[in-house]
């Protein structure tokens, strides 16, 4: 990842890993070859995130297909799964997106935009929508509606 990615989501990893018990775990990119199809790679790369994300954990797709929904209600999600003590996994796909197992194994699938954005950003933006729901939950003046 470019070092503005690593420098965004490091900031706000350090504020929430506390409160959320926050850590990311990278899956790298299947190798594209010519031997190798696009779907083939998307499913290799889904069956390593799977493979990560434990049997009872919360799986939520990311998805450009997926609900949007208010910071305030994703607060109040955060909230509720703190409550249950139940594992929050957020899958967040390659550049040729989620394979069709990821999407079928998740439990919902939410989206950050209509807009098709590049997985750094998408990093950068879901850690620090994290960091905000947070502070909504702890009563932080962070997040001003």
């Amino acid at each position: 990842m470019p070092s503005w990615v690593q420098l965004g989501v490091a900031d706000y990893a350090k504020r929430i890993v506390s409160d959320l018990g926050f850590s990311i775990i990278e899956i790298p990119m299947a190798k594209r070859s010519k031997t190798t199809s696009m779907m083939q790679c998307i499913k290799k790369e889904g069956d390593a995130l799977l493979a990560a994300v434990n049997h009872d954990d919360y799986i939520v797709a990311m998805d450009v297909l997926g609900k949007s929904f208010h910071t305030e209600t994703l607060a109040q999600k955060i909230g509720d799964f703190r409550r249950d003590g139940r594992n929050l996994s957020l899958l967040i796909g390659g550049p040729d997106g989620l394979s069709a197992e990821c999407l079928s194994k998740a439990d919902e699938r939410w989206s950050l935009s209509a807009l098709t954005l590049p997985h750094p950003l998408v990093r950068v933006l879901l850690t620090e929508q994290l960091y905000r729901a947070s502070s909504i939950l702890k009563g932080h003046p962070y997040h001003r509606a």
